[in-house]
């Protein structure tokens, strides 16, 4: 078991760069998350945009000026930039008026809160004067299928930023009459604490029709996620014993944007493993909540989370760091968000009551021995039909 540890410092946005060495506002650098490129709002008049769905991670998309010259502030970065020079293609479709980048919409709730989201901080400037923004799909341009539409999720939480403009979302390479694109304010890596203009545009703006509603002192669960998503081996045992504390579980995934929000917003003492759900308690948790989050998983998976909680709270979470091991499933290569953490709940319990999230913690005991191989196995056979298991890296 390794020592509790604390979120990271604010990282440099060139890691092992100096700073002075580097010109803020190159977008073909890094975005800073203190100033440069990533708080400012380029015109591009007569705008290409084209996207190609190719390749794991980078792929080829974004925008190009009226001289055909890539525009690399419309990229998203993820430590380094997922975004390369697409075809430009011959015939594009034509879009007229003035509209606002907002990058690529992903499905994933945890990657359309964080990567989805970052350049909607200049509505605030730009609202006005645009005629709608503009996503590119998660997936292949394809015009015979007609434009993606918004799922329930992401028209609700656009909803909830009481978006007074259209959206759309690209089906085809398209010219636009306008275009402005805002740096991005938001993500996951040295943005995951988020712009000021991003931070500040979140808590003047999301959510605030919205209602504390809920218990003050919750557990956010992955209990139910399903044997697809990891967790934490054995959680149930974990609910039981902070349940006995006076916490109520929280599934969020079994509840509407809005019931969440209600719900994080009432809270003042939450506890959770480390997920997607922290991205939206982050974004509207009230000044004095106070967060302990239970490391689920080895190495820096985690991190980012923890900083955004601490720059969007203005307090930085506990951590809690007692984890015995990770089950991590037969076709992934290391530790990530589907492996399943073993976690010593003895010492969580501990960490817990010293802290005065609990009175105290002298039942809470860490899973007998044969408890953790036997719980994989059970998980590996709901997995039969893909034929997945699970190996063990302490």
């Amino acid at each position: 078991m390794t020592p509790p540890s604390a979120p990271p410092g604010r990282p440099q946005a060139r890691p092992g760069a100096s700073r002075a060495a580097a010109d803020p506002m190159d977008a073909t650098q890094a975005p800073d998350p203190l100033g440069g490129w990533s708080t400012t709002i380029r015109s591009v008049p007569d705008a290409v945009v084209n996207h190609v769905q190719a390749g794991y991670l980078v792929h080829p998309s974004g925008v190009f000026d009226a001289s055909g010259r890539y525009v690399h502030e419309a990229v998203l970065w993820r430590g380094r930039p997922l975004m390369v020079p697409p075809p430009l293609p011959e015939t594009p479709a034509y879009q007229p008026g003035r509209w606002m980048w907002a990058g690529p919409l992903h499905a994933h709730f945890g990657h359309f809160l964080t990567e989805s989201t970052g350049r909607l901080w200049a509505l605030e400037r730009l609202e006005k004067d645009i005629d709608g923004i503009v996503f590119l799909p998660g997936a292949p341009l394809d015009p015979a299928a007609g434009a993606p539409e918004l799922t329930g999720f992401q028209r609700a939480f656009l909803d909830l930023l009481d978006l007074r403009v259209p959206v759309r979302v690209l089906d085809r390479p398209t010219r636009f009459e306008h275009l402005e694109v805002p740096g991005q304010g938001f993500g996951i890596g040295p943005l995951a604490g988020g712009t000021a203009p991003f931070r500040a545009f979140i808590r003047n703006r999301f959510a605030r029709s919205v209602a504390p509603d809920g218990p003050q002192r919750l557990y956010i669960s992955r209990a139910k996620l399903g044997a697809d998503f990891g967790g934490i081996l054995g959680e149930k045992r974990l609910q039981t014993y902070l349940e006995q504390a006076g916490y109520a579980i929280f599934h969020p995934q079994l509840q509407s944007l809005t019931e969440q929000i209600a719900c994080y917003k009432a809270a003042r003492l939450v506890v959770a493993p480390d997920g997607s759900a922290l991205h939206l308690l982050a974004m509207v948790a009230r000044p004095d909540l106070r967060v302990a989050v239970i490391r689920r998983r080895l190495g820096p998976g985690a991190n980012g989370i923890l900083q955004q909680l601490a720059d969007f709270t203005g307090t930085k979470p506990l951590v809690i760091d007692a984890i015995l091991g990770n089950w991590i499933r037969s076709d992934r290569k290391r530790v990530d968000n589907f492996s399943f953490g073993e976690v010593d709940f003895a010492a969580v319990g501990q960490r817990l009551a010293e802290t005065g999230f609990v009175a105290q913690a002298a039942d809470w005991t860490a899973l007998p021995a044969a408890r953790p191989a036997k719980l994989i196995r059970n998980i590996e056979a709901t997995l039969s039909r893909r034929k997945l298991t699970f190996r063990l890296d302490r």
